[in-house]
């Protein structure tokens, strides 16, 4: 079983990057298709070490509107480290797959 380094092998993370059309695979990583899905969408702001409050928040939204989750959360780094170092710019949109219970 594979796993990530230093790790435990049974902890996997899929991690998606935008590319141009046709790449090809190189080693383990493959090109794949996300699937469309409806989403419930919220904007996490500022640095990353509370951002489990907003996950909090969002799926308390997510079953109070009578949804469930329907697959593995998406994040977009709108605004992040790679940007700038100062934490108070950084957003994170967090997109949660639902589908209605």
């Amino acid at each position: 079983m594979t796993g990530l380094p230093g790790k435990s092998p049974l902890m996997r993370a899929l991690a998606v990057v935008m590319l141009l059309a046709d790449t090809p695979a190189a080693g383990r990583v493959v090109p794949m298709t996300v699937p469309s899905a409806q989403l419930a969408v919220t904007v996490h702001a500022g640095k990353h070490t509370d951002i489990d409050v907003t996950y909090g928040r969002l799926a308390g939204w997510v079953l109070a509107q009578g949804f469930t989750i329907g697959g593995p959360v998406r994040e977009t780094y709108l605004v992040g480290p790679r940007d700038t170092p100062d934490v108070d710019p950084w957003r994170t949109e967090i997109g949660w797959p639902v589908v209605k219970s």
